[in-house]
């Protein structure tokens, strides 16, 4: 803790500084409460997505491992591009997912199992929800960020900046306080010694 100058002008930057503080500290604890908000949002997304994927893969595991032959799933599909825009929470830039092109090359009917489009078909759709997850987790890590950050500063204001003004401010008002009295007793102890001196300048007697 810095020593803080006694003086008016300290004081008077020490209760701006406590106005500002004690401004900002609301905005602040709104926007922690907001980003807690949206984070839960985001987890309840994405567990959702993962549950999704998981019945997703149970639904192609029932018809997929009836067929001995395995599939150069390459071959037939890829990802050529994952859509994303931008967008923002509670100050914070985050990627949202778009969708997904994809790069397809039609199976040969007279070649590949019978089951092979829809295979293709099954397999878009979980590429298309792992990368969706993805996105949603990177937007979990981005806000989780900007969360401890925020949570940061709002401790520093609770705990250090608004209580260490205040003392600052009682400690100059005491000192001003005791300048004033001791100026006020010089005052008085003056007056009277002038009233003396007076006196004895015109030939008073003082007892």
């Amino acid at each position: 803790m810095a020593k803080v100058k006694l003086t008016k002008n300290a004081l008077k930057a020490e209760r701006d500084s406590l106005k500002r503080f004690q401004r900002y500290l609301p905005t602040l604890l709104l926007k922690k409460q907001q980003l807690q908000m949206e984070m839960r949002g985001l987890q309840a997304k994405v567990m959702a997505k993962r549950e999704e994927e998981e019945l997703l893969q149970k639904s192609m595991a029932t018809w997929v491992s009836l067929y001995a032959e395995p599939i150069e799933w390459a071959s037939y599909l890829s990802v050529k591009e994952v859509q994303e825009a931008e967008g923002n929470i509670a100050g914070v830039e985050i990627p949202i997912f778009k969708g997904v092109t994809f790069n397809f090359n039609i199976p040969d009917l007279f070649d590949t199992p019978v089951w092979l489009d829809k295979g293709i078909r099954a397999l878009k759709s979980l590429i298309s929800l792992r990368l969706e997850r993805r996105v949603l987790e990177k937007q979990h890590e981005l806000l989780s960020e900007e969360l401890r950050t925020t949570s940061q500063r709002v401790n520093l204001f609770e705990k250090v900046k608004i209580p260490e003004t205040k003392e600052n401010i009682r400690v100059i008002n005491i000192f001003l306080g005791d300048q004033q009295t001791t100026g006020v007793a010089r005052s008085k102890l003056a007056k009277a010694k002038s009233i003396v001196r007076a006196l004895i300048e015109d030939g008073g007697a003082v007892a």
